[in-house]
């Protein structure tokens, strides 16, 4: 049997975007055509790996053997570990199955060690961030699912850096299998400690990669050895309101949270903080994003980065009530992280306090985020991936 990559499924060419239900695409940034990712066992469900282990000639719980490793003890960055198998085969499954992914580049610590912002390079040149973060409760990473952004965002580093391709499943699978292996490892502060939180808040618009995320979804929840076992109630897919996406999202039936980057509660603002709300207005997309709420039984977060004398006015904190009083919801209020050539700053403290009290007078949860990993540029809107 042959052992070159065509023994696997065909790998289609990954679109800049997805379609929707009428299959117009979702979005109308779009990105050069790059040759494809090599295959990875993270790529395919449980199915589809035992069937390219039998095109290689092996027997199919070959596949079951290396998904054990990969997503139960994630130790298939030794070869050596898998004792498990021939010793013959080792060599050949490991190349068809586990190909590298992910070359870190450059990899800097804050707040003591426990936030860890890692720079990788893909198989393209192509170069994306990570960030890992221990809390004394919990240990979260920060992943991306597209290099670059399309959305274009003026106040977010990322989305002015242009989009460059969406990342496939495995690439952002490999993400959190390396901040599981690093906490399980203790190399963060603190000793050994299981990876509890799963954010798709890093670079990329995760609902214009739909696909690829909503299977790397699966891989992240689904328990070993089809997956990492992680409590999809502890993963967060985050979106700047592509509505047709998060009508997708609501029939997949996985209770994930759903984060929406509001920013602002008018259209005439959002229009120009967050473009593609000409496409899919304040009105629509929160009604839809609730609609989610509603369908999954999970509690909507509203993302809202605070800007000096842009969208932290006591009207707009009214207005932000207003929309989202005796809801299902709960404002996450981000005190606006600096960017490289960005003439904006964050609200001063007197003003994101009025904000926060206009809307908890309202009777709208509402919380502050602890800043992390701000001075080495690994924050909200932050991530650039520059060498």
């Amino acid at each position: 049997m042959s052992t070159s990559p065509a023994a696997f499924p065909p790998a289609a060419t990954v679109p800049a975007t997805e379609p929707d239900a009428g299959g117009r695409p979702l979005l109308t940034f779009a990105a050069p055509r790059r040759p494809a990712p090599p295959r990875h066992l993270a790529d395919l469900d449980p199915a589809e790996r035992r069937a390219a282990a039998v095109a290689l000639g092996e027997k199919p719980f070959r596949a079951d053997q290396l998904a054990a490793h990969y997503f139960g003890r994630h130790d298939t960055d030794d070869p050596a570990a898998l004792t498990d198998l021939p010793a013959a085969a080792r060599e050949r499954l490991v190349t068809e199955f586990l190909p590298p992914l992910l070359t870190p580049v450059r990899v800097q610590q804050a707040d003591g060690g426990t936030t860890v912002k890692t720079l990788w390079r893909l198989f393209d040149g192509a170069l994306v961030e990570s960030v890992l973060m221990r809390y004394p409760d919990r240990a979260t990473v920060c992943i991306s699912s597209q290099a670059g952004c399309g959305m274009n965002c003026p106040f977010c580093a990322t989305g002015q850096a242009g989009l460059t391709r969406n990342l496939s499943t495995a690439e952002i699978v490999e993400q959190v299998v390396t901040a599981v292996r690093s906490l399980e490892r203790g190399e963060v502060p603190g000793g050994p400690v299981r990876l509890s939180n799963v954010v798709f808040m890093g670079m990329g618009e995760p609902l214009a990669n739909y696909k690829r995320v909503i299977a790397a979804v699966r891989r992240i929840t689904e328990p070993s050895p089809s997956g990492l076992g992680i409590s999809a109630r502890t993963v967060t897919v985050s979106t700047v309101g592509l509505v047709p996406g998060i009508q997708r999202l609501a029939d997949e039936g996985l209770p994930v949270r759903l984060a929406l980057s509001l920013h602002a509660p008018d259209d005439e603002l959002r229009n120009t903080l967050v473009p593609v709300n000409t496409r899919w207005p304040v009105r629509e997309v929160l009604d839809t994003a609730l609609g989610y709420a509603r369908r999954s039984g999970r509690r909507l977060s509203i993302e809202y980065a605070l800007i000096r004398d842009v969208n932290d006015q006591p009207a707009r904190a009214d207005l932000l009530a207003g929309l989202l009083a005796g809801v299902q919801a709960h404002v996450n209020l981000i005190p606006l992280n600096p960017t490289p050539g960005s003439e904006w700053d964050a609200s001063p403290l007197p003003v994101q306090e009025e904000f926060v009290r206009r809307l908890r007078q309202r009777g709208v949860p509402t919380t502050v985020r602890d800043t992390r990993g701000r001075e080495i540029d690994g924050a909200c809107g932050q991530l650039a991936a520059a060498l």
